[in-house]
């Protein structure tokens, strides 16, 4: 008497590979959906802060950071020398770089939000969607004037902003990006050399005009 197989028909593997196929989909969908979403709060962290400069400027007639009325807030009591330019990098871990203070002074007056208990905190630069820190500095990248940066770009979130705000090239126009150093320091006077790799590891800091 032969034993009788049991086994998958042919039905039941397609109907397996059909339900993994959806799955494998909405993978992919809320991936994608991920990635969009952190590129537009990216983008929106970017327009906010040059919107905002202008608002400081408005109300002291100062750049923020160069401030030297700043001292009107009690937590400040080195301010910035007025020259109009923003010293110090966009990466800056000193609390006295203009560039750090430029943190204090936006939150201190209400214009970007944060904590203000201490010096450090209100100094502080902020975090983006990716994970990378926001910050100011006077020129970099070729580019001149104030200039804001985003870090921890990955390729394709780099990419993607600097082709809706710009020419989609890290290396020209008005919005440029460099391979993000570890941990990110200063950006160059230098214009960029490379354009976006995206091989799924590089991380890009992209700066541009306020």
């Amino acid at each position: 008497m032969r034993n009788k197989q049991s086994g998958f028909t042919l039905v039941e593997i397609a109907i397996v590979l059909v339900i993994i196929g959806l799955l494998l989909g909405g993978v992919l969908k809320g991936q994608e959906l991920i990635t969009q979403a952190k590129i537009k709060n990216v983008s929106n962290d970017l327009n906010g802060i040059v919107a905002a400069v202008y608002s400081y400027q408005d109300r002291y007639k100062r750049l923020p950071g160069d401030d030297p009325g700043a001292t009107r807030w009690p937590l400040i009591t080195a301010a910035g020398n007025g020259d109009n330019v923003i010293g110090g990098s966009y990466a800056s871990t000193d609390d006295t770089a203009e560039s750090r203070l430029f943190w204090g002074e936006m939150r201190l007056s209400g214009f970007v939000a944060g904590q203000t208990d201490t010096l450090a905190h209100a100094n502080a630069q902020p975090l983006n969607a990716a994970g990378g820190i926001m910050g100011v500095q006077s020129g970099g990248m070729g580019l001149s004037g104030t200039i804001v940066c985003s870090g921890s770009l990955p390729a394709k979130i780099a990419q993607a902003l600097d082709s809706q705000m710009d020419d989609g090239n890290a290396k020209t126009g008005t919005v440029r990006a460099l391979k993000e150093t570890t941990p990110p320091t200063a950006v160059g006077t230098s214009d960029p050399t490379e354009d976006y790799v995206d091989n799924g590891t590089n991380l890009y800091v992209l700066c541009k005009n306020i």
